[in-house]
Parts: C-alpha cells; structure tokens; sequence
C-alpha cells in the first residue's frame, strides 16, 4: 500500500472536552480524546485541548456575555484557542439519550461568532476541520454525533467523511469507558469498532486539514458575504459574478 500521508506538523488542533466532571475527576471521555490526540501528537500536531466545565463560560449566543448581563464570563478568554486551531473535535458524554449541557453550551458560543468574517470574507470557520467524539453507557452516539457535526457544518466547519466515533456500554447501569473490570480489564478500550472508528476519523480530519492548509483555506468563490451585501449574485452557467 502507498504511503501517502502528509506532513501534518504545521496543523493544530483543540479537543474540547464537555464532560461534567471538573479536572482532576476522571473523565471518561477524555480517555477516548487521548487515542485521537495521541495519534495526531505522534503526526507532528500542536494539540491543545479543555475541559469546559473547568472555565466559567457564560450560558448565551453573544462572544462576551459579560455584555449582556452576566458577570463573568470565561470565552472571550478561550475563543483565541478555537481559532488557532485547523482541527476541532468536541468530546463528550451522553446523558439521557442526549449531549450534555456542556456540549450545547459551546455549540452556541461557537454559534456567537458564526456571523463573523475571516479575511476572504467568508464566514470565520471556513477552511477549519471539524470531528467529534461521544461516550456514555446508554444508546445515543449517532445521534448526540449528527447534532454536533450538523452544528458545526452549519456554521463553518468542513466535516470529512467518518468523523465521529464512540463507546456505549450495555443498557441501563454499568461500567463506563476506561472502567476497571473484575478481570481486571477496562471496559471498551478494546473494542475493535471504537479503536477502528477513532483512528479513521482522526486520520480523515488530519488529511481534510492538510489538503485545505495547502489549498489556503476553502475557495472563497459564490460564498462571500461582502459580494452578496454588494448585490451581486452568482451566475451558474457563467462563472462570474455579475450585478
């Protein structure tokens, strides 16, 4: 089989884990982050990554909520960390069937910024990479997954193809990833499926990085906010735009 991978060691990434469980309680989300960071630490990557629920971020849609009522408000602080990154990955549990409270919560401050413009005037998270990673002992990784990726396609992001992956325990209650079993054993970190999916989708989010990284971002062609305010519009049989 040909090698064709890239030279990733110019990409960054940021792994948001939205666990509820502050530093330094066990996370068992963040072991299924460490596979995915791991391997693109192994790459070259600059990776960076928190836990949400550690910081003070502020429940709203606005960048700094400090405006708009509240107190104290830790994203503005943060936000610099999402746009340095080329990769994000969202990280997190699931409880009832659903993402936490966590998840949404920075699905809607990353929303905050969606109307803002990077410098080909195109929305501000074009050109970056986005993927996710669920874990819980109850059914719900495809969907708690199509949320978040639908979000941040939505506003941005380009999604490569597998990029999700998670863990689910039997139903009802039981151990969750990474816990020690009587065997001695932890639970999931050997499913064949869950490593499968992991390693796929931390290589296609670094491959789509790296093609976009050489590309310059994604083409800024038909999807321009300046053009569409000028009152230009885009001719599909002639690719030009014209008044």
């Amino acid at each position: 089989m040909t090698d064709q991978r890239a030279d990733f060691s110019s990409l960054t990434a940021l792994f948001i884990n939205t666990t509820l469980t502050r530093s330094p309680g066990i996370s068992h989300t963040q072991r299924l982050i460490d596979i995915s960071a791991g391997i693109m630490a192994k790459q070259g990557v600059t990776v960076d990554q928190f836990r949400a629920v550690d910081h003070r971020i502020a429940t709203g849609v606005y960048p700094d909520m400090r405006e708009h009522g509240w107190e104290v408000d830790e994203w503005p602080e943060l936000f610099p960390r999402v746009l340095a990154a080329d990769i994000l990955v969202i990280g997190g549990p699931i409880w009832l069937g659903d993402n936490s409270s966590e998840t949404k919560k920075i699905i809607e401050r990353l929303y905050a910024h969606s109307g803002e413009l990077n410098d080909k005037g195109q929305w501000l998270y074009y050109g970056r990479v986005g993927g996710c990673l669920i874990t819980g002992n109850e059914d719900g990784i495809k969907h708690c997954a199509s949320n978040v990726l639908y979000s941040l396609q939505h506003i941005g992001y380009s999604i490569p193809p597998q990029a999700d992956a998670g863990w689910i325990g039997e139903a009802g209650p039981g151990p969750s990833y990474g816990d020690l079993l009587e065997d001695g054993t932890r639970a999931g970190v050997e499913n064949d499926f869950t490593n499968r999916n992991t390693t796929f989708m931390t290589w296609n989010l670094l491959q789509l990085a790296a093609v976009l990284r050489q590309a310059g971002g994604f083409p800024a062609f038909g999807n321009q906010r300046k053009e569409w305010d000028a009152g230009t519009r885009f001719d599909f049989e002639n690719p030009e735009y014209r008044s």
